[in-house]
């Protein structure tokens, strides 16, 4: 019944999707797939945590700034589920707008066969925007004549604005995985919460859609003895929709032990004018496992005409915890993206 249930509220809200504004999405969301779709919660042997910082357009008043933290540990007899706790947090210089979102994640894992899996997830909490709105110049505070400013306005909006919001958010997604490939989707904001400033007014938070995918391939038995052991090529694919706004990554890396280097294509397939810009970005990006750490690092190179963007910069650490098996494989080399699920 909690299967069925699950299914029916992640496809009949693709089937109804309206959405206008944007989330934050990162480059390394291969590290920290939980970012896009909770069914990723307790998929490993162990614990599980980490934390990513992204500076976007670090260039005067453009920069935007995010971070993602998370945990997650399997729990059940045979670790069937998962339980977790992720932190949101994005502002932006210009405008002071801050977005802070705290939710818990709960996933549940069904035995296909012997080799496939289907996990289930879904994600809820609280969010909170704040926005500086006493930073703001409105048209009748501008004396034309003389180019002053006053310091009131009779303005509806600066009448009736609230400068704190907080709603109640639910995600939902779903993963069929094995132990060399994944297909994924997700969908956030499925109650499309009011993130209305303004008092009587219903501005919903848009839903985000997410279908993604990896794939890891061994070159032990190549044949081209370029490679050492345990050498992988990585490939991973993500498609976002949110609004009119789209998005396709297409990825590949080597995994070298303890190094992963790779470059993600960011697409716009779907532009919407004839200056609309097919590739958008390439991104470069790096890790080095260090005993149960991974360090991350990627750089955005803008392929678009936006100017001096400076580029996107995120760096990232994700760690195991719990481990008590000495023994145990490194699921941080051997499976795909280094996860072991």
């Amino acid at each position: 019944m909690k299967l069925k249930l699950v299914l029916y509220i992640l496809l009949t809200s693709i089937t109804c999707m309206e959405v206008k504004a944007q989330d934050p999405v990162f480059t390394q969301f291969f590290l920290i797939p939980e970012s896009l779709n909770p069914a990723f919660t307790g998929t490993l042997v162990t614990g599980y945590m980490g934390l990513i910082h992204r500076s976007q357009w670090p260039n005067e008043n453009r920069r935007i700034d995010t971070e993602y933290a998370f945990i997650n540990a399997p729990i059940g007899p045979e670790r069937e589920m998962g339980l977790g706790l992720t932190i949101l947090n994005q502002r932006e210089v210009f405008t002071n707008y801050n977005y802070v979102q705290v939710n818990g994640v709960y996933s549940y894992n069904v035995n296909l066969n012997n080799e496939w899996r289907l996990r289930l997830g879904i994600e809820a909490g609280y969010g909170n925007k704040s926005f500086n709105f006493s930073n703001l110049t409105l048209e009748d505070q501008i004396n034309s004549n003389t180019g002053s400013i006053s310091g009131s306005s009779a303005d509806l909006l600066a009448l009736n604005y609230n400068n704190k919001i907080n709603f109640f958010d639910i995600y939902s997604g779903i993963l069929l995985y094995n132990d060399t490939s994944w297909f994924g989707a997700s969908l956030k904001h499925l109650n499309t919460p009011n993130i209305a400033f303004t008092d009587n007014a219903n501005v919903p938070l848009d839903m985000f859609l997410s279908i993604h995918s990896g794939y890891s391939l061994s070159l032990e038995n190549s044949n081209l003895g370029l490679f050492p052991d345990q050498t992988n090529v990585l490939l991973t694919a993500n498609y976002m929709r949110q609004a009119q706004y789209n998005r396709l990554d297409l990825g590949t890396a080597i995994a070298l032990n303890p190094l992963i280097l790779g470059v993600i294509a960011a697409t716009n397939l779907e532009g919407k004018t004839n200056n609309s810009h097919v590739l958008t970005s390439l991104n470069l990006f790096g890790t080095i496992q260090l005993d149960r750490f991974v360090f991350g690092y990627s750089y955005d190179v803008s392929t678009s005409k936006l100017g001096n963007t400076r580029g996107v910069h995120e760096l990232s650490l994700t760690w195991q915890i719990g481990r008590e098996c000495a023994s145990c494989d490194n699921y941080l080399v051997k499976k795909p993206w280094g996860r072991n699920y």
